[in-house]
């Protein structure tokens, strides 16, 4: 029983090292495809946020595209971060063409730290239908992110 404990922390340390290496390149990839881009529609999202090597998350949040607004829920799981926070990000939405296409999985790539109120991270997420939204996030609590989640948004 210890051997497989052992052998189990060993894989999700190798997943977290994994996702930090392979984030910052993930990172400055959607970052240079959004560079020169006009966003489809801005979004806020609120969630709570808790992790110890694997993550999960809970929320909602408002997509703002073509002049209405349109209330989501957000979950997920994850791999990378410890702690616990409490979540407000705001962003943008490119290359969303239909609102249809916004529902569905996301993967997503993250970094932040919190200390009570004093917080800074940005978060990247893309789906399969080639919708990409980046947003910048503020947090209370006490956490460290860095990771790679899957994320679902789901219109209301």
């Amino acid at each position: 029983m210890q051997q497989a404990m052992a052998t189990y922390r060993a894989i999700l340390l190798l997943m977290a090292l994994a996702a930090a290496l392979g984030l910052a390149g993930i990172e400055s990839g959607w970052a240079a495809e959004t560079a020169d881009k006009k966003p489809s529609g801005t979004i806020v999202i609120s969630q709570v946020q808790i992790a110890f090597i694997g993550s999960g998350n809970l929320g909602s949040g408002t997509l703002r595209y073509r002049g209405k607004s349109y209330s989501f829920s957000v979950g997920g799981l994850g791999v990378g971060g410890f702690g616990v926070s409490k979540m407000e990000a705001y962003g943008e939405v490119y290359d969303l063409k239909d609102l249809g296409d916004f529902s569905g999985a996301y993967g997503q790539a993250r970094y932040g730290a919190v200390a009570g109120t004093a917080s800074t991270g940005e978060l990247w997420l893309q789906n399969e239908k080639g919708v990409t939204i980046h947003v910048k996030a503020k947090r209370q609590g006490l956490a460290l992110s860095l990771g790679v989640d899957g994320v679902v948004l789901q219109l209301k």
